[in-house]
């Protein structure tokens, strides 16, 4: 593991929220981001703004980042989930105020058309998208979120089987 930067190590996590979302096939919706063109694949989140609810906020972000506005609650996932940046981002991604993310996650159901899934939005974040089975969830995430995403597999699995 690498030593996080000293000037770093005070700076405190990012609230978030995470949506990881449902089609009909239970299989889960990911998107690649603009900003990490590799092959590497993640689900929508985002922060959460000042005084805003977590379930109001993972709502905001799905619409946001993916047109997505057709969903029903499954269930909130149980406790938070954190991830430090690795080095090399610290200081970059949001604007240098946060070393990582303290997230709140929901599984939701898409009850929509995939013609009406729209990542080519206001501010857009991904250059495509696809869905993918759960068993493929760790198979695509970028390293520094995979104990995340591992976890949200085992506590998905137990959910929908």
């Amino acid at each position: 593991m690498v030593k996080m930067d000293n000037k770093f190590k005070d700076l405190p996590l990012r609230n978030g929220v995470g949506i990881v979302v449902l089609n009909k096939e239970n299989k889960i919706f990911v998107a690649k981001r603009i900003d990490n063109p590799k092959n590497f694949w993640q689900m929508p989140q985002g922060g959460v703004n000042k005084g805003e609810k977590l379930l109001s906020a993972a709502l905001r972000e799905l619409e946001e980042e993916t047109g997505m506005k057709e969903v029903e609650l499954i269930q909130e996932i149980d406790g938070t989930m954190t991830y430090e940046l690795p080095p090399h981002l610290l200081g970059i991604i949001w604007k240098g105020k946060y070393k990582g993310q303290k997230q709140k996650w929901f599984l939701m159901r898409y009850l929509g058309n995939d013609r009406d899934i729209n990542i080519k939005t206001e501010k857009p974040e991904f250059l495509e998208w696809k869905w993918i089975d759960l068993d493929l969830l760790t198979e695509v995430v970028v390293d520094f979120k995979l104990h995340v995403y591992k976890e949200l597999k085992e506590k998905i699995q137990k959910i929908i089987n």
